[in-house]
């Protein structure tokens, strides 16, 4: 995730990635935001299952090297990061290259609002993110992985360019909103997040075709997946995390909190596969008695709680 040692590595990358990072490496620094982001929101969205996308011990690469739903959703979530993090950079002024989108302006509808101010250059961060994420696949005839990881990558920049929304501010005397200046915002990336993680919940099985040139639905039942769908060809097991396993990534969910009373996937007896888990005691530091002081700040005191913590056997 340092923009140096990705470019440290240039003999590795391919043609449009090295040109990026010989040219334009202030663009790197931005992709490795993005997949700081990203690693951070498949944290979050994974934060109670079996498999919480954790990078300790190198875990994740090898993770990576599967082509599971949850390799799947790694792809996804970081093409989409990358793209945020650019069309983000382009908006603070931090890139030279481009600018917010101010492209689409004064198209007025019925007269009480209007496009103004500066949208979200999505196009360039989505270019970007094609760019450097799409440059070392190569789709050759046969390849499924290749072809999985191009389709996942295109499914986490559609999460973000297929879902911009309006955001308006209003002009009048006393705000009576008379007149509507509105812009194009990306949603935010938590949202992002969270649409790709309901793709993960409902991803598609696929295969190559015959002719070895696209790819088809396992089951014939299943319509073809849209570019929005994450799609998988490894039908592996969610009990495969329950231990410490090398070759699927797992460090297992031994030691894991957990919630006894909940029967979904954060509670102790589906975390914990079963084994059980055991009960502890201890006592945390937390604001308490807060209060507002005028004007603008708020006060606490520092509490000693003693809580229960369960955590898998």
């Amino acid at each position: 995730m340092d923009p140096n040692s990705i470019c440290r590595k240039s003999r590795r990358l391919a043609g449009k990635q090295r040109e990026i990072c010989r040219k334009e490496i202030e663009i790197v620094e931005e992709v490795a935001n993005g997949a700081k982001l990203a690693l951070g929101e498949c944290q979050y969205q994974f934060r109670d299952r079996k498999w919480n996308c954790t990078t300790s011990r190198r875990m994740l690469s090898r993770v990576l090297k599967t082509d599971t739903r949850e390799s799947a959703f790694v792809y996804a979530i970081t093409a989409a990061g990358v793209t945020f993090a650019v069309t983000e950079a382009c908006n603070m002024g931090k890139l030279l290259q481009c600018s917010c989108d101010n492209r689409v302006q004064d198209i007025t509808t019925d007269g009480e609002w209007v496009w103004g101010g500066c949208s979200d250059n999505i196009n360039f961060g989505y270019r970007k993110s094609k760019d450097f994420m799409d440059a070392r696949k190569r789709k050759r005839r046969g390849d499924l992985t290749t072809r999985i990881q191009l389709h996942n990558n295109e499914a986490g920049r559609s999460a973000v360019k297929l879902y911009m929304r309006s955001v308006c501010k209003c002009h009048g005397l006393s705000g009576s909103c008379a007149l509507k200046t509105c812009w194009r915002k990306m949603p935010p990336f938590r949202s992002v997040g969270t649409r790709i993680k309901e793709k993960f919940d409902g991803a598609i099985q696929v295969e190559i075709s015959n002719d070895g040139k696209a790819l088809v639905t396992k089951s014939q039942t299943i319509k073809p997946p849209s570019r929005e769908d994450i799609v998988y060809s490894e039908n592996a097991p969610d009990s495969r995390f329950c231990r410490r396993n090398r070759k699927w990534g797992s460090l297992g969910t031994k030691g894991r909190v957990c919630d006894p009373k909940s029967m979904e996937v954060g509670g102790c007896d589906l975390l914990c596969c079963q084994r059980g888990y055991k009960s502890e005691k201890v006592t945390l530091k937390e604001n308490c008695k807060c209060r507002f002081i005028w004007c603008c700040d708020v006060q606490c005191e520092t509490c000693m709680q003693e809580k229960t913590i369960h955590r898998c056997l």
